[in-house]
């Protein structure tokens, strides 16, 4: 018995045996077909074990640094935001979504190899010491950004609160290229969603949003219902330098505006079943008087897709600039041995299905701002207390300026209020835009 199992686990070896130099033999004289990904693992690791024996520096070029630096940069060649996290790096991630931090307070893109500043938000160190959207990071603390510079940039431009950070800055401007140095004080970043409730003109209100968190929602109602109560007619709804946020809180934002139910945003992945739709939340009867949203290449993100939502259902008219273009979708994919991948997995686009990343959304009424105005602007909303135009300037070195968008905005909302008082909509529905 015993002797007869040990012939038939021989032979069963042999069929293995056989079999597996068949296929090796095959594989080498091209028998059978070729998969692409295992034939591509084979050009990687014969390049790995060739630099592994003839790099000159051989501490350099280990097997695991070796392959680190092969697939972070296989990832970050894929798009600006996709990255390859090891372990050390997915730790502070994870660390980071739990934990105060301290910051100089702007939202930075990877642009063509650059560090950009989409905006900086409101009130934080890096809006009072004057950086501007458009402006290029190039140094922190005198030494230029090793790869991957966005997370060098963030991983550097963080810190303990109280404590000191040199950014050196390249700035384009109307008189050349300017290369700057901005002194920063850290701070814990609280963002103050919403900065301004007030009325732009009689009837008209203004509601100026800096960012998207968990309480803009509620925040953007109550500043509603508050303008409602003084008379409000139409509302300017400024988005300007406002870098975004949580998608969810963009939703809240456009609801008090749709249906129930209503298609806000979706995203689709490459796949035809990956579409996932946003719907506008119950908020009861939703509004229908004319709004007017500002924008510029500083509204980003969950900006864009307020922005998209309420231009695509007619239900505003956008002014201002060409938004940035932000509109991907990125997921904390974990791995093996503590590492993970942050990879870009699908797109947002708006009710129309309009893509916005990449784009933007193109206003219906054009209206540049230069880079100074912008500035200028921004310091004037930020210090709406110096009602004084001789304090203002010996405050801050420059008298107030016009805000064209802001005037534009709210021409056309006259003009639409002068078009439904002949043809009012209905109650709930959106008003048409001649």
């Amino acid at each position: 018995m015993f002797k007869r199992i040990l012939q038939a686990g021989l032979v069963a070896l042999l069929i293995c045996n056989t079999a597996l130099l068949v296929l090796l033999v095959g594989e080498r004289f091209g028998w059978f077909p070729r998969d692409g990904t295992a034939a591509q693992v084979r050009r990687f690791r014969r390049t790995v074990e060739t630099v592994e024996r003839r790099y000159v520096e051989p501490q350099a070029a280990t097997p695991e640094k070796l392959t680190t630096s092969a697939l972070a940069e296989m990832v970050r060649r894929l798009d600006p935001h996709s990255e390859f996290l090891e372990r050390k790096d997915y730790a502070k991630v994870q660390s980071d979504l739990k934990a105060e931090f301290g910051g100089i307070g702007v939202q930075i893109e990877l642009r063509d190899e650059k560090v950009v500043v989409i905006a900086p938000i409101a009130g934080t160190p890096g809006d009072r010491a004057g950086i501007l959207r458009g402006d290029r990071i190039a140094k922190v603390d005198g030494e230029i950004l090793a790869a991957p510079v966005l997370r060098s940039a963030v991983d550097r431009l963080r810190g303990k609160p109280g404590t000191k950070v040199r950014v050196g800055i390249e700035r384009t401007g109307t008189g050349g290229n300017q290369e700057l140095e901005i002194e920063l004080v850290r701070e814990i970043i609280k963002v103050e969603t919403i900065r301004a409730v007030s009325q732009a003109a009689p009837g008209i209100g203004y509601i100026q949003l800096t960012q998207f968190t968990e309480r803009t929602g509620e925040e953007f109602t109550e500043a509603l219902a508050k303008l409602e109560a003084q008379g409000m007619q139409a509302l300017v709804l400024d988005l300007r330098n406002n870098p975004g946020g949580l998608l969810g809180a963009a939703v809240d934002v456009v609801s008090p505006f749709f249906r129930a139910g209503e298609l806000a945003v979706y995203t689709q992945g490459r796949d035809a079943g990956s579409r996932s739709e946003l719907r506008a939340r119950g908020t009861g009867r939703p509004r229908a008087y004319p709004i007017a949203v500002l924008v510029n290449s500083g509204s980003a993100s969950a900006a864009e897709i307020v922005t998209g939502a309420l231009h695509d259902t007619r239900r505003a008219v956008i002014v201002g600039e060409r938004t940035f273009g932000k509109g991907s979708v990125q997921t904390l994919v974990p791995l093996e041995d503590g590492e993970a991948l942050r990879l870009t997995t699908a797109r947002y686009y708006t009710p129309g299905g309009q893509v916005i990343h990449g784009v933007g959304i193109e206003p219906d009424v054009v209206l540049p701002v230069s880079a100074e105005d912008d500035r200028k602007l921004g310091i004037q909303r930020l210090r709406d207390d110096l009602s004084s135009p001789t304090e203002f300037k010996e405050r801050f070195d420059f008298e107030p300026i016009a805000d064209r968008q802001l005037e534009a905005a709210v021409d056309v909302l006259h003009g639409l209020l002068a078009y439904t008082t002949t043809a009012t909509p209905r109650v709930g529905a959106a008003p048409a835009i001649p």
